[in-house]
């Protein structure tokens, strides 16, 4: 729900039309690897999602399927590390019971 608050802020910041925006958002809610149309995006999010659900079966082949896609050596860390940073963050925010913050008006 927070990362779904700040992307609709990014996306509004870049003008994607309100219901072009609305639109990718529930997609990405519903199936995100369906929710884009670019084949880098599909293996990114493939592997994030694999990362996040399975780190143990993570293999040479998701890797690799990484490296087909486009994606060098440092892109492939830097996916991983964003992955690994956002599992910890939560880790530790549901640990502590910490709640959503309410939006407010600046």
């Amino acid at each position: 729900m927070h990362h779904g608050e700040g992307l609709r802020r990014l996306l509004t910041a870049k003008d994607v039309p309100t219901d072009e925006r609305e639109s990718l958002l529930a997609a990405l809610q519903t199936d995100p690897l369906e929710a884009v149309r670019d084949e880098a995006d599909r293996a990114m999010l493939a592997y994030a999602d694999k990362l996040t659900r399975a780190p143990d079966e993570i293999d040479a082949v998701d890797i690799e399927t990484l490296r087909d896609a486009g994606f060098d050596d440092l892109a492939i860390h830097d996916i991983c590390a964003v992955v690994a940073y956002y599992a910890f963050v939560n880790r530790i925010a549901d640990g502590l019971g910490v709640e959503l913050e309410e939006d407010r008006e600046e």
